[in-house]
């Protein structure tokens, strides 16, 4: 039985995957802007409006990722930094 031990500082050194984030964001992008379009053309305006409104909140979070991206290294640790301290007691 292998038993997994927290050692209370994961929140402090947790990488993020700003890169592929910033990827999702822009395919969710490209779909809302298609989605606000299509149901404008033939008439859904309340399909349209949800669109639109998910297209704000993928632009909000697709300049928050760039604006993380952009601040550099300091939020995304490199690869040599482990993910966590491993435990001292080891059997």
């Amino acid at each position: 039985m292998i038993v997994v031990r927290r050692t209370g500082n994961e929140p402090v050194t947790a990488r993020s995957a700003l890169r592929m984030r910033f990827r999702l964001s822009v395919w969710g992008l490209v779909w809302t802007v298609f989605g606000t379009a299509a149901f404008a053309i033939v008439g859904r305006w309340g399909w349209a409006l949800a669109c639109g409104l998910l297209w704000l909140v993928v632009t909000v979070d697709l300049v928050v990722v760039v604006r993380h991206i952009r601040q550099g290294a300091h939020y995304q640790l490199g690869p040599d930094v482990p993910p966590y301290e491993p435990p001292s007691d080891r059997p």
